[in-house]
């Protein structure tokens, strides 16, 4: 183990992170520097400069990427239209590659040779974590603590901290139940009594949005404003990217917006029950979808929703920095140089409904379209032609008295 000189941790002085820093530093001989990431999690990250410095920790990162975040990796994903399996939103996959990116940028200013992370040998954070690494650095050693020493209960770690005088708080009052991950995008919880995928959720467990139950009896409308696919105002009020996916998870919040409690397919293999509040991105979703209905051409649409679960999956497998995600991403941007204009959105009660859309680039032509005379717009008589031609293989089939089923 002699041959690592310096290793990056990401680092975020709880429990688990504050442990691994002793550890490197005993088992690996080397000189540690850490990383705390600011993406909008809601809780103080200086504090973890004051730990990191109480265990002699000299080159201290501590970056505010909530910016970043939203900019080059939400707002691209939601161009997509991406869920994974149907209902995930992804929150906690896609901050998995900006981490894994600063890391090795932090390793290449400070000549470290390793990085380490604080994820499981049962999860997919591991993976996240290490494929963009290796991605952008492809020489990098990775300590994966978990995949190593034999400190696998919350019990263990805390002896091990008191043992070695570590400044942990160990909390005499009750504590979370559950393993939970925040950013911007989302809040997740796993673990506790969701482990019996027939208990409900509990409601304290919630922690960004009101109840459906509890939420206002008056709708709230909002309208979001789209530039080539991303959202640059809430109610004519232009907002950097951060800024409205904040907005967003407030208002979508006070109206109960947000919630899902899903059984997800981990990479690993194995399954996972988990709890999440996605309030902005809920919104982000419907509106999008609704800006593009008006704006995009239907087979350019319709590529883009069956190319969709591969993109998802290959964010929440870790291979966002992957040549196939790059090239996909490439074909979605070319896709929203049309996707402009505004929405108007209805929340209530934990439903979010379009009740408008416009658009300067809208293909959508009333003319045509209308129940009325159209004035010669369009010849219903060429429908008979049209339908005859794609029912002629379907009529072959018949007149040589091949069954249907």
């Amino acid at each position: 183990m002699a041959d690592v000189n310096k290793v990056v941790l990401a680092y975020s002085g709880g429990l688990d992170t504050s442990v691994i820093l002793k550890w490197l530093q005993d088992t690996y001989q080397c000189e540690v520097v850490t990383f705390t990431a600011d993406l909008g999690q809601g809780e103080e990250v200086e504090p973890a400069r004051l730990k990191a410095q109480a265990m002699g920790v000299k080159e201290i990162y501590i970056d505010d990427l909530r910016e970043e975040f939203v900019r080059d990796f939400v707002f691209p994903m939601f161009r997509a239209n991406t869920v994974y399996e149907g209902e995930y939103l992804l929150g906690t996959s896609i901050a998995r590659p900006l981490i894994a990116k600063r890391l090795i940028e932090i390793a290449n200013e400070t000549g470290a040779d390793a990085i380490s992370h604080g994820a499981t040998g049962k999860g997919n954070d591991q993976v996240r974590f290490e494929l963009g690494a290796y991605a952008l650095k492809p020489g990098v050693k990775v300590i994966a603590p978990w995949r190593e020493w034999d400190l696998l209960s919350r019990e263990k770690l805390m002896d091990y901290a008191e043992k070695h005088a570590i400044p942990i708080e160990r909390h005499g009052k009750k504590k979370s139940p559950y393993s939970m991950d925040a950013n911007l995008l989302h809040i997740s919880y796993e673990g506790g009594v969701l482990e019996n995928t027939w208990t409900e959720h509990e409601e304290d467990m919630w922690k960004w949005t009101v109840s459906p139950e509890k939420a206002p009896d008056v709708a709230t409308y909002i309208e979001l404003t789209y530039r080539k696919g991303d959202i640059v105002a809430i109610d004519g009020v232009e907002m950097s990217p951060a800024t409205v996916l904040a907005e967003l998870n407030r208002i979508g919040g006070l109206n109960g917006i947000g919630r899902l409690d899903i059984v997800e397919n981990r990479y690993v293999g194995m399954k996972s029950r988990g709890c999440y509040e996605t309030p902005g991105g809920t919104i982000m979703l419907r509106a999008h979808r609704a800006i593009e209905s008006i704006t995009l051409d239907r087979e350019v649409a319709h590529l883009k929703d069956e190319l969709m679960p591969k993109y998802a999956s290959l964010i929440y497998t870790g291979y966002w920095w992957s040549p196939e995600r790059l090239m996909l991403q490439q074909m979605i941007d070319a896709s929203q140089a049309h996707v402009n204009g505004v929405v108007r959105l209805k929340l209530y009660k934990g439903n979010v409904m379009v009740t408008g859309r416009k658009s300067d680039d809208s293909l959508f032509d009333a003319n045509i379209a209308t129940f009325e005379e159209d004035g010669g717009a369009y010849n219903q008589a060429d429908a008979a032609g049209f339908i005859k031609l794609n029912a002629l293989r379907m009529r072959i089939s018949a007149n040589k008295g091949r069954k249907l089923f």
